[in-house]
């Protein structure tokens, strides 16, 4: 699970472009589009290679090509082509393919010029909700299944918060212009998944409240640090993997008593950890959240 995954089934493929295994296969036999080896069971098996090729086309087909003529274009000018149409016309519908195939070719390029064009038509809070978030979605599920290797998870994941920083930066250069809250954003102990904090982050600085963002697996303890400084903070939480399910009702014991002797404390939380939280036992200044757009809404 460390190495790039080289190797693809049928249902890797149907999973990742979204073509039916029983199209793919047709593809296969009419105009020998993709060439799998066989095992010694005789189950396909494909390429990275091979898996590239099908995204390609896979773009290309919902872009008004037809399957016969794809087939003609020379191998090695698939991506030429498809380089031309991201750059020139990527609609929502074709993004989430696009920055798939930016994703399996460790290709920035792509995901650059699908990105800028998507801006070209929406805010980049659209973009990232009607977009990122499906796109994030999907990559969890494939995921699970074993589809894809770390290496492309972190690839396409670190472009994304690259453009959730950007977009925060440009905010920054003002002052905050509300001061009933202070919000203080960070992830538990060897919590890494911080794409939703990040955008989080991102909202609350647009809002015009300051925000104290000190990104993954924080000790709770370190937390005492900024209670020195101000009165009316609002911890702000993303639980994804943890605390695990057997250690969160007692990691927000822990965090009432570390907040004990602090006036007014908060703390707003969310996550798909969070139900497994036993609600009836929630210290009063704890409130937890099923979505972003929910915290958003609050703000």
């Amino acid at each position: 699970m460390n190495n790039v995954k080289k190797n693809f089934s049928i249902r890797d493929l149907e999973n990742l472009s979204g073509i039916k295994a029983h199209t793919i296969r047709i593809w296969e036999k009419r105009y020998s589009l993709l060439s799998p080896e066989r095992t010694n069971t005789n189950i396909r098996t494909y390429s990275l290679q091979s898996l590239q090729k099908l995204l390609n086309v896979t773009l290309l087909y919902h872009n008004g090509h037809k399957i016969s003529k794809i087939a003609k274009i020379p191998e090695k000018d698939i991506p030429l082509v498809v380089r031309e149409i991201v750059a020139k016309k990527s609609h929502k519908n074709h993004a989430i393919n696009a920055f798939k195939l930016a994703m399996v070719n460790f290709d920035q390029t792509i995901f650059f010029n699908t990105y800028n064009s998507l801006l070209n038509e929406s805010s980049f809070r659209e973009v990232f909700k009607e977009t990122f978030i499906p796109l994030l979605n999907e990559l969890g599920l494939l995921w699970q299944t074993d589809t894809i290797s770390p290496a492309h998870e972190h690839f396409i994941t670190s472009l994304i918060k690259q453009k959730i920083l950007l977009n925060t930066e440009k905010l920054q250069h003002q002052r905050p212009t509300k001061t009933d809250k202070i919000f203080v954003a960070f992830l538990p102990e060897n919590e890494i998944h911080e794409i939703g904090l990040l955008y989080l982050n991102y909202e609350i600085v647009l809002r015009g409240y300051k925000c104290i963002y000190l990104g993954q697996t924080i000790p709770m303890e370190n937390l005492m640090d900024v209670m020195k400084y101000f009165e009316n903070i609002y911890f702000l939480s993303y639980f994804t993997v943890v605390p695990e399910k057997d250690r969160i009702n007692k990691y927000m014991q822990e965090f009432d008593k570390l907040v004990s002797d602090y006036d007014n404390p908060n703390f707003w939380v969310l996550g798909r950890q969070v139900q497994h939280i036993d609600t009836d036992k929630l210290p009063r200044f704890v409130k937890t959240f099923t979505s972003i757009d929910e915290v958003v809404s609050k703000l």
